[in-house]
């Protein structure tokens, strides 16, 4: 069966390139023009990915973001935000409210399939049955690779996908430092010039979850100009 991918924009030649595209690398498009559409199709046909635009009528991209990442049975849906606004501001609110992904306006159609392809495989590497079975520990870090959960000092903490992957490749490495590219490989499924903002993102959102102080990390140091690594016990 193919792949579902829900395509949000409220400008709909770009709802009708995007299928086209998607459409013929195999996967069924679901179009929605506004956020309140969205979040119906959502709860309807629960698809496998969303392509999401932040300026929308009737619930904006964030807002729908929210709601999606707040709804038990929806939260695991990877989302891709799709946004005209450049800012770093408005692609950091998005990535904190748990998007696993943007991409600016304007866009090659073949990127967005590229990047639709490579969130679903992370996905599916993180479903895989055929995963041995273990626990990452580290200090007070305990990372349940099975049940895709967190407890730090046994306290559990919610992580989205990225930060989940991110702390993987860390707890795998203790010690060792990780390239920005290394990162972003194992986190995101791909790396290209432009993704470190978003990684930087991504590594400030995880030491807010697991640090003491994350203004001064215990945990995940930076390695200025090269990366970053987790401190070896």
């Amino acid at each position: 069966m193919a792949q579902r991918i829900l395509v949000v924009d409220d400008d709909k030649s770009i709802v009708k390139v995007l299928a086209g595209y998607l459409e013929k690398s195999g996967f069924h498009v679901i179009p929605a023009h506004d956020g309140e559409a969205a979040i119906h199709a959502l709860r309807r046909e629960r698809p496998d990915l969303i392509l999401l635009d932040l300026m929308m009528p009737n619930r904006d991209g964030w807002e729908v973001t929210q709601i999606v990442r707040a709804d038990k049975s929806l939260a695991a849906t990877p989302i891709i935000m799709i946004t005209a606004r450049i800012e770093d501001t408005d692609k950091i609110v998005g990535l904190e409210l748990g998007a696993d992904d943007y991409i600016p306006k304007p866009f090659n159609p073949r990127e967005v399939v590229a990047r639709v392809k490579a969130l679903l495989r992370r996905v599916k590497l993180d479903k895989s049955p055929d995963a041995a079975p273990h626990v990452l520990i580290h200090g007070g870090l305990k990372l349940d690779l099975d049940q895709h959960a967190l407890t730090v000092d046994s306290r559990p903490v919610e992580l989205t996908r990225t930060e989940f992957n991110l702390l993987e490749a860390f707890l795998s490495n203790p010690g060792f430092t990780l390239t920005r590219d290394d990162l972003l490989e194992k986190s995101m499924g791909y790396a290209y010039e432009g993704l470190g903002r978003a990684l930087d993102t991504h590594i400030r959102n995880l030491r807010r979850k697991i640090e003491p102080d994350p203004d001064n990390p215990t945990y995940i140091q930076t390695v200025y100009g090269v990366g970053y690594r987790l401190k070896g016990e």
